[in-house]
């Protein structure tokens, strides 16, 4: 019996990181995972932007006054993408707002992408050597993504009601107050809405490339088994080919699914902290 190819896929506790617990529809199985394969990525993850980003971006170009201003080597390259992010796609959305949020924005997504890289070399046939089932994607699990779009909710409501006060009140009702009833809980909808999108689409576009890997290579042990090894050799290579090109979809895809998590936590900031008062709009008209 040849091995699940989607077993990479799943979240693997690690032996003895298993407690007995009972919450409900948090535990479908009566046991909570303290420590897993996906945890280890998350937690590698987080240790290597906290210690080592910090100490390449620091690099400059010279002692100098000016020397001391500009980056070299690799805090060019984040510099960049950096400063690429803040005016392509972040001020435009958020506005005068930009630099409040920038910093959590640039967080999110160097961590997702960082996570999506991991989730892309060989830790779990490595460190199987080893009896162990380390490495796997920590964003093809739903409970991360959930998470972050959690905090992007959090964010969102806290910082409407901030800036917004009772204006980010009133949007809920952007019609008459008979449809309030009808609009209110459409509106309410809507705002999970954002975050539920945000969690489903970074955990299917994440887990979608590692399950069609694990299929393609799947179908080498199969037909191998039921129509003998020459056969199975000669398959492999289009089907390896094929893994290869996947491989490197998969490298364009950890960057971009990175991009439209920030970008998107972006939107939905600024769309709740840029509400403005409708007599504002109606000065505006009068005034042209």
């Amino acid at each position: 019996m040849t091995e699940n190819p989607l077993s990479h896929v799943v979240q693997h506790p690690l032996p003895g990181w298993e407690r007995h617990a009972d919450l409900g529809l948090l535990t479908p199985n009566g046991q909570i995972t303290i420590l897993s394969d996906q945890i280890t990525a998350l937690l590698a993850g987080a240790i290597l932007l906290t210690l080592f980003l910090p100490i390449l971006v620091r690099r400059r170009a010279g002692t100098d006054p000016i020397g001391r201003l500009v980056p070299t080597g690799f805090a060019n390259f984040v510099e960049s993408i950096c400063e690429y992010l803040r005016k392509n796609a972040y001020e435009p959305v958020l506005g005068a707002q930009t630099d409040r949020f920038v910093k959590y924005l640039w967080s999110v997504f160097f961590f997702i992408l960082t996570l999506n890289l991991i989730g892309l070399l060989p830790i779990p046939a490595l460190s199987a050597l080893a009896g162990l089932h380390l490495g796997g994607t920590a964003t093809g699990n739903i409970w991360f993504t959930g998470s972050m779009a959690l905090l992007t909710l959090v964010l969102i409501v806290v910082n409407g009601l901030r800036f917004g006060g009772i204006h980010y009140i009133k949007h809920f009702c952007p019609g008459p107050l008979w449809l309030a009833p009808v609009l209110i809980p459409v509106e309410i909808i809507g705002l999970f809405a954002k975050g539920f999108a945000l969690a489903v689409r970074l955990f299917a576009n994440m887990i979608a490339g590692h399950v069609l890997m694990g299929v393609l290579l799947g179908f080498i042990l199969q037909i191998g088994t039921k129509m003998g090894a020459g056969f199975g050799v000669a398959m492999a290579v289009p089907i390896v080919a094929g893994s290869v090109a996947i491989s490197m979809l998969e490298i364009f895809v950890a960057f971009l699914q990175a991009f439209i998590f920030s970008f998107l936590t972006a939107l939905f900031i600024g769309m709740a902290v840029n509400v403005h008062p409708e007599e504002h709009h109606g000065e505006a008209a009068v005034s042209h």
